[in-house]
């Protein structure tokens, strides 16, 4: 899911931690936490729209003819053919689509917002060095543990070369962890569809990127953590509210962002508000599906390669199902889903798809899973099926003010990012196709478990296929030491 749940403040390791899980209660894992749903475009209330062209190129007037249609345009994508524009008019989409070079216009309920903190100058490590040694806290990254992170960053912990733009609710840039790493020229906020560089836009108000950009590169600077890749530079690419929600004009925004200052790799540790799936035979949801879609590719066609959460609600994504949550920006409407519904961004073409896995290594009772969706498996944490110890079973990463454990999905996402930017470092910058094939062909094979599968007696799962390849893990558990060693 997008949303943390409400946090429970624990004493432990001699600060203040907090708890955190993207899961509210082990009963039921896709409850939402309380928050006051945003509006949609109605009469009188400014609304953002997300326009699709037939072509590849956003016409010259493009914004006189969506002015003529009574809105403002915000944003042009020349090279996907996608616009964004606002608008006060409830019949705007209809209105616009009267031009025959559009292909669709779909609503959106995008918020904007800003937060303030101030600079922290660091000095970042110089390239190529190792990272092998532990951080006080590094007792508890079992996490690390288990995918070899630590024989790896004794190899190479990263080259600051190399920059992981993390697509999220922002970060907490002053944090001691963090601040090293920051790359502050290629972070940006995207909320209401329009690139802005500001720090103070791109903060987190949120604690989620801050958690997400820990795991990926927390510095080994002998305080608290270590990331994956403690070298690397880690960018905010801000895409959600305070409340947690990815709305499309910022995915869009987001995305060419990440495509057009090249970066090496994204983390996608959510799905694209407000339709967990959205469905290409949708009317309303065809044009947001198609320019996200365009917006992902583009960023692949200029090298970057996109690592995503595979989400927590437990369902085969090679199936059919039932949508119960969706739209998360109002009252949920029940509906079945087909195969022409995806999951955005895990299920466009090209994508790395992470499930997520517990400290005996068996499928966290909240992932999502599926043959064919599935790339690899990495560390999400499951707590207390596997573990009735939080620290021996959720993951522990930076937030704001310290530090916070957390499982799901979004917590084995960053596992993944962080070493394809240690293969990346290692071996020299590749395409994502070619990254991809080095993650899956490294990964330590992991068979079905036993059936039946069902933690607690509340998440029935069936595993589909063999050690090779399964529905479950893929082709196994991502292993950053065989990556980089290869």
């Amino acid at each position: 899911m997008n949303r943390v749940s409400p946090l429970v403040p624990i004493v432990a390791l001699g600060i203040a931690m907090l708890a955190c899980s993207e899961n509210p209660t082990p009963t039921d894992p896709g409850t939402p936490p309380d928050v006051t749903p945003s509006a949609r475009a109605s009469a009188g209330a400014a609304g953002t729209y997300v326009i699709l062209y037939k072509g590849t190129a956003v016409p010259a007037d493009a914004a006189e003819t969506v002015a003529g249609a009574g809105g403002t345009l915000v944003a042009r994508y020349d090279a996907i053919g996608v616009a964004i524009a606002r608008s006060t008019s409830s019949s705007f989409a209809a209105a616009i689509g009267k031009d025959k070079r559009v292909e669709g216009a779909s609503a959106t309920a995008g918020v904007a917002t800003r937060m303030t903190e101030e600079l922290r100058e660091a000095k970042p490590l110089p390239a190529g060095t190792p990272a092998p040694g532990d951080d006080p806290f590094s007792v508890y990254q079992w996490d690390m543990v288990q995918i070899h992170a630590p024989e790896a960053r004794a190899i190479d912990g990263g080259s600051p070369s190399v920059v992981v733009g993390d697509i999220d609710t922002g970060i907490h840039f002053t944090h001691p962890d963090l601040a090293p790493n920051v790359d502050f020229a290629n972070s940006v906020s995207c909320l209401g569809g329009v690139a802005n560089p500001d720090p103070a836009a791109w903060a987190d108000d949120n604690g989620h990127g801050t958690h997400t950009a820990g795991t990926i590169a927390a510095a080994r600077n002998g305080i608290g953590i270590v990331g994956v890749a403690p070298n690397v530079k880690v960018a905010a690419i801000k895409a959600a509210t305070s409340a947690g929600f990815f709305f499309p004009e910022a995915v869009i925004c987001a995305f060419m962002w990440a495509g057009s200052h090249h970066l090496d790799v994204t983390n996608n540790s959510y799905f694209a508000d407000p339709w967990l799936f959205n469905c290409r035979n949708d009317p309303e949801q065809r044009a947001i599906w198609k320019a996200e879609q365009r917006a992902i590719r583009y960023a692949m066609q200029q090298g970057v390669t996109v690592v995503a959460a595979l989400i927590n609600e437990n369902q085969d994504l090679s199936k059919r199902n039932i949508d119960g949550i969706s739209p998360d920006d109002g009252p949920p409407l029940t509906r079945e889903v087909t195969n022409a519904c995806v999951v955005i961004p895990v299920e466009i073409p090209g994508v790395i798809g992470v499930s997520a896995n517990g400290p005996s290594r068996q499928k966290s009772f909240y992932s999502n899973y599926g043959v064919g969706v599935v790339q690899v498996v990495a560390p999400g944490g499951d707590f207390p099926f596997q573990t009735e110890d939080p620290f021996a079973g959720l993951v522990l990463s930076t937030f704001p003010g310290g530090y916070a454990l957390s499982e799901g999905t979004s917590m084995a996402s960053p596992h993944v990012a962080g070493v394809a930017a240690l293969a990346i470092s290692a071996h020299g910058t590749m395409s994502p196709g070619k990254l991809q094939a080095l993650i899956t062909r490294t990964a330590d094979p992991v068979a079905c478990p036993p059936e039946p599968f069902n933690p607690g007696g509340f998440f029935p799962a069936t595993c589909q296929g063999g050690v090779g390849y399964n529905g479950f893990y893929g082709p196994g558990q991502v292993n950053a030491l065989a990556v980089v060693s290869e």
